[in-house]
């Protein structure tokens, strides 16, 4: 069965839908607490760059998912029902009005705890939260 994202013309729902779609992809919403580290890195690169989400949010560089070639590319496809969806895009939303603390210190980058891309080899990490590694 081949599922195909609709776009939402509502400028206001884009930008959590989109980020709640790839903080599920990367964490599977294995918890609540690794579900908001990875939103409030997302608002620490924001703060330290001048990305935009729109511009965050698909950067493959930074998301592993986004790649065709995951394991976990489909993961962005999730349907909007799904319990963990629904989990980040409240998380999402939570950010997206100032409600959310930083839960990573301050981290700009994340990798999962299976792999070691090379930007982390000369780096030590600030936290492993729930198998994800953050670093400043």
């Amino acid at each position: 069965m081949q599922l195909t994202l609709i776009k939402n013309l509502d400028a206001s729902k884009t930008i959590p839908y989109k980020m709640a779609r790839v903080v599920y992809a990367e964490t599977q919403a294995k918890s609540l607490r690794v579900v908001e580290a990875l939103t409030s890195m997302i608002q620490n690169f924001a703060n330290a760059t001048e990305y935009s989400f729109e511009d965050i949010l698909s950067d493959k560089s930074l998301f592993e998912s986004l790649n065709e070639t995951s394991a976990n590319n489909k993961l962005i496809y999730v349907a909007p029902t799904n319990k963990g969806f629904q989990m980040c895009l409240r998380v999402a939303m939570r950010m997206l009005r100032g409600a959310l603390p930083d839960c990573c210190y301050g981290a700009t980058r994340f990798h999962r705890d299976d792999t070691i891309p090379q930007w982390a080899t000369s780096r030590g990490y600030i936290a492993d939260i729930d198998g994800l590694l953050f670093y400043l």
